[in-house]
């Protein structure tokens, strides 16, 4: 075998294609949702070099358009959950024992391949079955998908280039191992990309994994899985299933192999984990790694200094883009007294000019949320808002299921600071105003501190640097990605790596070499050349 020092190719962030009319990618899309749309597919598990079919087949339909059947899923149980980590220990020692230039290589050429022909798939795909337009679907299921692979594999070449140093007549070295057993990923609905990476960041370090998609994801998780193929994934490397809960982790937590979690999801669903984990402790092998993303309650607040068009439009794209469904979406927002007027009338006038229907139109800003489950759970926060004294909707309010899951961007503006819909995660197209005092920053910035028990994105937006400044400091643990002047959603890999903390979650940043160091278990050796011959010391004598 050749051996050999890598420079890997240096990663660019992926361009976002436009999709104006006329354009070659725009009528390459759309005929490929067409397609997936007039054909029904039968998506299998994926366990080793196995593709799993079952009697328990469900069906799938696009949010948008509910009673429209586009394929089924095969469901299984306990016995497809062992098969899948018996698959994943038994492709282990070959994949971990590959060089990590050739591990690589199966990623960045991924990477080609989603920039090429699985473009046009994954995010037709992704309009179709999760309802996000043309423009939400490239920079997720595309862009930030391939710059997902790309920076990786740069971090990982970074990472094993990390060495101590060596004194004289020694040799110190640092190996990065994956970790001993296998990585359950658990996986969300609401972004493409990053359901194929938390997979993909432990896989790429030579750890194998049990993936388990959420249930209204299934049809882009068949695509994702093709692409692997495609790129030369080793069979049993990453296995899919698609089970229960309840029955995954019953096996999962229960088995001494078990390695680690790469999760995104609720709060409440990764807390209970971490209580599964914790209470199986002296089951495993290893302690067990836990990276989670989880909720959030994402705020804006503007400076009485702040350009009023800049606040008005970091809520409507904020709060609004792919119907609020994003972990870091704006969903309450401070504004200060003196702005208030020229803000309320530019979100009014915005939100009024939203067209809403399906993502086959490319002219809909809104589409669909993604359940039936997440339609019921939405619109009961804007009944309790019509209901109260202390909150009025400015805008917005309606809702409709009767074809897809639709809900119109809604607007509440509270008197109350410590309101509901100022507290709780809603996951959805519904905003909540505070007016404050325009001449009480720090005392409101105190207030956006301690409102939420949330800590993952947040926007100030000020003229004034002092304003900014002091604003830096007072909310430096309210947020694990910060912005100024800007929406607080959005994050590139590579430029802003992404996690928050408090209770969303464990602040580890995707995309970044930050989340690359969970997935291995440094080993140091020395080697001294000329050994001791004898214990004594000078000191003795």
């Amino acid at each position: 075998m050749s051996y050999g020092s890598y420079n890997v190719p240096i990663a660019v962030n992926e361009p976002v294609k436009q999709y104006e009319p006329g354009s070659s990618e725009r009528t390459e899309l759309l005929a490929q949702y067409k397609k997936m749309y007039s054909k029904k597919i039968d998506i299998p598990m994926y366990i080793g070099d196995k593709e799993i079919f079952t009697n328990d087949k469900r069906n799938l339909s696009p949010p948008h358009e509910h009673k429209h059947i586009i394929g089924t899923s095969n469901y299984g149980g306990f016995k497809e959950v062992q098969n899948a980590i018996n698959a994943a220990m038994k492709a282990r020692e070959k994949w971990a024992n590959m060089s990590w230039e050739n591990r690589a290589s199966i990623f960045l050429k991924a990477a080609d391949l989603l920039a090429g022909p699985f473009r046009a798939k994954l995010n037709a795909a992704t309009m179709l079955a999760q309802s996000k337009n043309v423009m939400q679907a490239e920079i997720d299921a595309a862009c930030e998908l391939i710059d997902f692979f790309r920076f990786n594999v740069q971090y990982m070449s970074q990472l094993y280039k990390e060495q101590p140093e060596s004194g004289p007549g020694m040799w110190n070295r640092l190996e990065h191992r994956p970790l001993e057993g296998f990585i359950f990923a658990l996986t969300p609905f609401n972004f493409t990309s990053i359901c194929a990476n938390l997979c993909a960041a432990p896989a790429m370090l030579g750890n194998v994994v049990v993936w388990k998609p959420a249930e209204t994801q299934i049809y882009s998780a068949k695509i994702i899985m093709d692409l692997f193929k495609a790129a030369g994934l080793p069979s049993g490397v990453i296995n899919m299933v698609t089970v229960s809960g309840k029955e995954m982790s019953e096996v999962i937590f229960e088995n001494k192999d078990f390695a680690g979690l790469h999760f995104t999801g609720s709060t409440k669903v990764f807390r209970a984990l971490w209580k599964k984990i914790g209470n199986n402790i002296e089951k495993y092998k290893s302690y067990p790694r836990i990276v989670g993303e989880t909720g959030g309650k994402d705020f804006i607040i503007a400076h009485k200094s702040a350009v009023a068009a800049e606040v008005a439009t970091a809520i409507s794209r904020g709060a609004f883009e792919y119907q609020g469904q994003k972990c870091s979406a704006a969903s309450r927002a401070y504004i200060p007294s003196n702005l208030w007027s020229e803000v309320k009338k530019q979100i009014v006038s915005d939100t009024k000019s939203f067209k809403i229907g399906s993502p086959e139109d490319t002219s809909n800003f809104i589409n669909s949320v993604i359940s039936e489950k997440a339609f019921d759970s939405i619109s009961s926060y804007i009944e309790y808002a019509k209901e109260s004294d202390d909150a009025e909707i400015i805008v917005g309010g309606n809702y409709d299921k009767s074809i897809g899951y639709f809900i119109e961007p809604t607007i509440i503006v509270t008197s109350n600071p410590n309101f509901k819909t100022m507290i709780e995660e809603i996951f959805g197209p519904v905003i909540t105003i505070y007016i404050y005092d325009c001449e009480k920053w720090k005392e409101t910035l105190d207030l956006v501190d301690k409102t939420s028990e949330y800590a993952l994105t947040g926007a100030i937006l000020s003229v004034n640097r002092y304003a900014t400044e002091y604003a830096i400091k007072a909310l430096e643990n309210a947020a694990g990605n910060f912005y100024i002047n800007d929406k607080p959603t959005g994050a590139v890999v590579g430029q802003q790596p992404f996690g928050g903390a408090r209770g969303s979650g464990t602040n580890d940043k995707a995309g970044s070499i930050l989340n690359l160091l969970r997935w291995v278990s440094p080993r140091t050796i020395k080697e001294t050349f000329v050994p001791a011959t004898n214990y004594k010391y000078p000191f003795l004598g």
